[in-house]
C-alpha cells in the first residue's frame, strides 16, 4: 500500500480549511443566523409593556367557549397541557366564556412565571375591583398578566368607561394585573382604543378575507365581511405608539374550514410586523400541530 505524506504547507492548508468550515457552522455568524430563526412558540415582547408571551396563543373562547367546554373538563385540561408542552405559554380567557371556571385547574402546577394569562371583563360592574380580584382567585394566581375591557363597539367608549379604566389603573398599581387594554368589535371603538394612551394591549380581529373583523357598524355581532385595510391602518398607529397588539379571528371565527383559507390567513398574520402575537381557539391536538406547522413555515419563508 502506498503511503501519502503531507508537506508542512499542505498540512497547514488543510487544517486552516477545516477550521474555516468549523467556524462557519459554529462561529458567531452561524449562531446569529440560528438565533434569528422565528417560530410559533417564540417568547416575544408585547409592545412596550415589558411582558413576553408565546407568539401563538391558545384561545379558550370559541363560540363563547362552547367549543372547548364540549371537550369536558378533563379533555380541556389535557389540551391545555398539550399546548404548553409544545411551547405555547399564552392562554386567553374571559369572564363570559364557558371555560372561565376551568382555566385555573388546567394550568395548576405549571410554572406561573412562564405563563401569560389574558382575561376580559364585560360591562361596567359596580364593584370592578372585586371582579378583578375574582379573576385572580378563579385562576388561582396573584396576578393576571393582561386584563381587557371586553368587546367594545361604541365610539368614545373611553369616556363612558372612565370609571372602569380608573379601576384597572388601580389594580395595576396593586400588581393585581400587569397590563390593561381592550378587545373591540367595531371600527369606531377600535379607533378610540388606538387613540387612547390608557391602552397597553389591543386584541384585534383581523384576517385578509375580512371575516368577522371590525366594520363601521357599532354592533357586537356584525358578522358581514369587511375590508381589512381600515383595521390595518389602526394596527400601524398602535405599533407606532408602542402598544401591544394581539390578533384574533385568524381562522375567521372557525369559518376557515378549507386549508387554503387557513394557510392564507396565517401567512398574512405572520407577515404583519405590527402584530406581536396571535390567538387561535383550539379544540384538538391536530389543530394545535397544524397552526404551529403553518406558522413556522410562514416565518421561515418570510
Amino acid at each position: 500500500m502506498k503511503t501519502h505524506h503531507l508537506s508542512r504547507r499542505q498540512f497547514l492548508g488543510r487544517s486552516a480549511g477545516a477550521a474555516s468550515a468549523l467556524l462557519l457552522t459554529t462561529g458567531p455568524w452561524f449562531r446569529a443566523e440560528a438565533a434569528t430563526k422565528r417560530t410559533a412558540v417564540d417568547q416575544v415582547a408585547l409592545g412596550k409593556t415589558g411582558l413576553k408571551l408565546s407568539r401563538l396563543g391558545f384561545g379558550t373562547g370559541s363560540n363563547s367557549g362552547e367549543v372547548q367546554h364540549a371537550l369536558g373538563q378533563e379533555g380541556f385540561n389535557k389540551l391545555i397541557r398539550y399546548a404548553y408542552d409544545q411551547g405555547i405559554t399564552y392562554f386567553d380567557c374571559a369572564q363570559t366564556y364557558r371555560t372561565f371556571e376551568w382555566l385555573g385547574g388546567a394550568i395548576k402546577g405549571l410554572p406561573r412565571e412562564k405563563l401569560f394569562i389574558q382575561s376580559k371583563i364585560p360591562g361596567q360592574p359596580e364593584k370592578i375591583l372585586e371582579v378583578i380580584d375574582h379573576h385572580r382567585k378563579v385562576y388561582d394566581t396573584d396576578y393576571v398578566d393582561s386584563m381587557l375591557v371586553h368587546c367594545m363597539v361604541k365610539d368614545r367608549w373611553t369616556d363612558q368607561w372612565k370609571r372602569i379604566m380608573d379601576a384597572y389603573d388601580e389594580a395595576k398599581e396593586k400588581k393585581w394585573i400587569r397590563a390593561k387594554g381592550v378587545s373591540c368589535h367595531s371600527l369606531p371603538a377600535l379607533r378610540a382604543a388606538t387613540a387612547s394612551d390608557w391602552t397597553d394591549v389591543h386584541l384585534v380581529r383581523v384576517n385578509p378575507q375580512g371575516a368577522h373583523i371590525d366594520g363601521e357598524n357599532e354592533e357586537v355581532w356584525d358578522n358581514k365581511p369587511h375590508e381589512a385595510s381600515p383595521v390595518l391602518g389602526e394596527l400601524k398607529t398602535m405599533r407606532a405608539k408602542g402598544h401591544g397588539v394581539i390578533a384574533m379571528k385568524i381562522i375567521g371565527n372557525g369559518d376557515f374550514t378549507k386549508e387554503e383559507d387557513r394557510e392564507k390567513s396565517i401567512r398574512f398574520a405572520m407577515s404583519r410586523t405590527e402584530l406581536d402575537a396571535v390567538v387561535i381557539g383550539f379544540k384538538s391536538t391536530a389543530e394545535i400541530d397544524e397552526a404551529i406547522r403553518r406558522m413556522n413555515q410562514a416565518l421561515a419563508e418570510g
